[in-house]
Formats: C-alpha cells, sequence, structure tokens
C-alpha cells in the first residue's frame, strides 16, 4: 500500500495534498468538491476510492450520476483511468452490465448508477461489506438537495466512517441550490467544501490545446472563463433560466427521443437565424435542446438546404408567423414550415413555462449559441437597481425558436411547476 501512495502522490494536482490528509485522518464525511474545468477533482476522487477499497475490505462504493445514460462516457470511464494510472489494473474486473468494478481479491463492488432509476439505487445490497464511499458526479445535475439526502438515507446503512463526495462546477447563478447549499448554509459539522482549478494542475497533464483555450477564453470574455476555468459563481441573481444544465447529450440518449419538436427563427439583417430541435420529457418536465443552426446572413435557399441535411422527416417546423411571405418561400422549397400561432402575451407565457420545467438541459458541443442564449439571459435593472418587469428583447433567437417549436405543449399549459 506505500507504493501506491507514492503513485497516489504523483497523480494528485498539489491543491488536493491536505485534503488527501483530512480523508486519511478521517476529519469529515462529507466533501464537497467544487471547481472549474481541468481542475481534477473528479480524477481525485476516484483514485481515493480505488486506494480506498483496496484497503479496506469491508468497503464498498456507490458512484452516481442524476442520468444513468451519462454514466458510461464520463465517471466510469474516470474511475478506469484511476486503476490504470495506480497500476492496478490486475487486481480489477469491469463490467459494463451492470456497470460495476469488481476488486478481484476480495469481490468488493464500485457500482455506477443513475438517480433517474431511484428503486435501483435504494435496493444496494453487497455480498460483503457496506457502502463505505458514494459519490455524486456533477451534483449540480440534481434539482434539489432533498433528492440526494432521499439517495442517502437508504445508502447511509451498515457500517461506520462513511464518506460521501460530492463534485460539480458551481452553476453560474448564485440562486442555484448547490451554491447555496454550501455557500450560504450552515452544513453539518463533519462537512468539508474544497475549491480547485486548472492552474495549480501540472501543465502537461492538461495539455497545451487545453491551456491555450482558456488564454484565449480570459481574452474573449473574462466573465466566462471565471466561471468555466476558475469555478466562481459569476451569476448575479437576475438570471431568467435558472433551470439550465449544460452537459453532453449522448447519441443514445437522442435515439430514444421519440417526439422530436422543431423551431425556427428567421434571421433579419444583423440577426441570426436560429434552428432549434427539441425533446420534451413530460414525465419528468425536462426539456432537451441538442441540435441548432444559428447563422446570420444565411440566403433562404442556404437555409433550408442545411435543415434538410440534418432534418430528413420533414415533419412540421414551427416558424415565426411574423414572416409569412418567408414561411411560403420555404414551402415551396419542400421544407414544412407552419407559422406559430403566437398571439398577446405568447412570449411571456413561453418565457415563464421555460421557467418552470425541472430542467433545461443543453448541449453545449452541439448547441453552443443556445447554451449561451439560456445561460446569460437576465431581467434588466432600472436606475434605482430594481429588476424591470417583463423579459428583455435581443439576443433569443434560440429562445425564441424553441418557444415555436413548443408551443403546441405550452397552450396546454396546466401542469404544476416542480419549484
Amino acid at each position: 500500500m506505500m507504493v501506491l501512495e507514492i503513485r497516489l502522490a504523483s497523480k494528485v494536482a498539489p491543491s488536493f495534498s491536505d485534503l488527501h490528509l483530512d480523508i486519511k485522518q478521517r476529519l469529515h464525511s462529507n466533501y464537497w468538491l467544487k471547481g472549474g474545468r481541468g481542475s481534477t477533482k473528479s480524477s481525485f476522487i476516484s483514485i481515493e476510492i480505488i486506494l480506498g477499497i483496496m484497503k479496506d475490505p469491508e468497503a464498498n462504493a456507490v458512484v452516481i450520476r442524476k442520468v444513468a445514460a451519462t454514466l458510461r462516457d464520463s465517471v466510469y470511464d474516470q474511475y478506469l483511468w484511476a486503476i490504470d494510472v495506480l497500476g492496478v489494473d490486475d487486481y480489477w474486473k469491469d463490467s459494463v452490465s451492470p456497470m460495476t468494478l469488481t476488486y478481484i481479491p476480495t469481490g468488493q463492488q464500485i457500482r455506477f448508477k443513475g438517480a433517474d432509476k431511484p428503486r435501483k439505487i435504494k435496493s444496494q445490497k453487497f455480498r460483503h461489506g457496506y457502502i463505505k464511499f458514494k459519490h455524486y458526479e456533477e451534483t449540480d445535475e440534481f434539482p434539489n438537495f432533498s433528492e440526494i439526502r432521499s439517495i442517502n438515507q437508504s445508502l447511509n446503512r451498515g457500517g461506520n466512517n462513511i464518506i460521501t463526495f460530492y463534485s460539480y462546477n458551481p452553476p453560474a447563478s448564485v440562486n442555484s441550490w448547490v451554491n447555496q447549499t454550501t455557500e450560504h448554509e450552515k452544513l453539518r459539522d463533519d462537512t468539508l467544501v474544497h475549491s480547485s482549478d486548472y492552474l495549480t494542475v501540472p501543465r502537461e497533464w492538461l495539455g497545451k490545446e487545453f491551456i491555450a483555450d482558456a488564454a484565449q477564453l480570459k481574452i474573449d470574455n473574462p466573465k466566462a472563463y471565471a466561471h468555466e476555468y476558475l469555478g466562481e459563481v459569476t451569476g448575479t441573481g437576475a438570471e431568467v433560466f435558472d433551470n439550465v444544465v449544460q452537459r453532453r447529450i449522448t447519441d443514445e440518449e437522442i435515439q430514444l427521443f421519440d417526439n422530436i419538436k422543431r423551431g425556427l427563427d428567421f434571421g433579419f439583417a444583423s440577426d441570426p437565424l436560429a434552428y432549434i430541435e427539441v425533446y420534451f420529457d413530460l414525465a419528468r418536465h425536462r426539456l432537451f435542446v441538442f441540435n441548432e443552426i444559428y447563422q446570420v446572413g444565411l440566403k433562404n435557399r442556404v437555409a433550408v438546404s442545411m435543415i434538410q441535411k440534418i432534418d430528413t422527416s420533414n415533419k412540421p417546423i414551427i416558424g415565426d408567423s411574423a414572416s409569412p411571405g418567408t414561411i411560403a418561400e420555404y414551402r415551396d422549397m419542400s421544407l414544412n414550415v407552419i407559422g406559430a400561432r403566437k398571439g398577446p402575451g405568447s412570449r411571456d407565457q413561453g418565457y415563464k413555462w421555460l421557467q418552470d420545467l425541472r430542467e433545461i438541459v443543453i448541449d453545449p458541443i452541439r448547441c453552443p449559441n443556445a447554451a449561451r442564449e439560456f445561460s446569460s439571459y437576465e431581467l434588466e435593472r432600472d436606475a434605482n437597481n430594481n429588476f424591470k418587469a417583463g423579459y428583455p428583447d435581443g439576443n433569443d433567437h434560440a429562445m425564441d425558436a424553441t418557444r415555436y417549436a413548443l408551443e403546441s405543449i405550452i397552450k396546454r399549459g396546466g401542469f404544476k411547476p416542480w419549484k
């Protein structure tokens, strides 16, 4: 085990050295690890849990993300990496069905579970030992702490010295529950909040491209840099959509979307054309934004061609009815565009409906402009620094395309908000 400790020291960023000693001395039971991109917080946790299981024959672990479909290509691969860098792959067996890692000498396990299937989490029983380690990856994906507390209540049984890790990139908004929990609420005495960023990580671990991207964003958008790379809470409390979750939406998830909606906001002069594809999970009141076209100066024929390349179904696309001539031209080119019904107050109704959703999940790789619009859209202030009534106009092209796409669902109304 001394050899493994030495390997750990060589694979952990300096910012985690004191935290490792804190865990080793059992000074706390709950660890909230927040940080920006490249802070290596998840790498640290995965190494700690692998070593912790190998040291304690009674220890097992459960690793949890909000959505099960995101486990395979994220946190599961992270733990495989930890096994490899520690040089202990001969002692571990991996399986993806069910998704587990098994320590061969004793049969101890690390199980990977999605909280969208709560029954499968609450029924965890191990042949030997207990759940000593829990790891909530991307904790901010959960809608509130009460859901996590419910899971903890069912898993915190059968053993002492249970350690729970919460890892996350702090949401920009100060009103986010995870920011409120760690910054403003009184935490249990056995809780430690740890902050980290990429600046303490050896540059060779991150690579030249990562460093260059961070440096460029610091020049182009200092606020975005502070949030994304330094893990700072940069929101003002004026954010309209505090339910936005930015994460990769996998091809496997998209294949299960059975009723895709499409919306189109036409570009005028310097305004971009915005085409959006979304899926609304009615059972969970969760919206997925997973495809976009967003470009200034597109000629109608070019725009139609681009849309037809990614949407071969020719199912209805709901477009801005303020442009009936453009809609007619698009239809002449065989694109099935239908004008939105809109009407007095429809914009406010649409935005309020989107605010009340449990989550608006946006893939920032597939839809960078929708992610930017939704996450940066804020209420305006008057001369006395009070918020103005109503939603501000401008920088809302992807958002308008989204509400057009969902118009038939929004007009039904009637569901009880999750907040």
